[in-house]
């Protein structure tokens, strides 16, 4: 099992920034596809931001020219940058890892959600 640990997220104010981490120390991160999710009340889960282990990235389109994925190999971490927050970026966010292929273990891992509320 792949171990993630989440930090960030929180309560903040529309037009605000939050920085969301996930860390992955026990893998080979380099190689790994990795990205986030979020899961809004009564709504089903869906990608918010991707990045391959090549550093392409794909965002859904609600939040282009908002939010930035990253990634640093060194830290074995990556980080979801959300910038001019709306209140429809209210949810839970999870990230994950892909795995380049089984050898390495699950095909993907989740970290454990972390809160997102936007509201005044």
């Amino acid at each position: 099992q792949v171990q993630l640990v989440v930090s960030g997220g929180g309560l903040e104010q529309p037009g605000g920034s939050l920085t969301l981490s996930c860390a992955a120390p026990g893998i080979i991160f380099s190689i790994y596809a990795v990205g986030w999710h979020r899961q809004a009340p009564g709504k089903e889960r869906e990608l918010v931001a991707e990045i391959t282990s090549g550093v392409a990235t794909n965002y859904v389109d609600s939040v282009l020219g908002r939010f930035t994925i990253s990634r640093d190999n060194a830290k074995k971490t990556f980080y979801l940058r959300m910038n001019k927050l709306k209140p429809e970026d209210t949810a839970v966010y999870y990230c994950y890892v892909d795995a380049p292929n089984t050898w390495y273990g699950p095909a993907r891992s989740w970290g454990q959600g972390t809160q997102v509320t936007v509201s005044s």
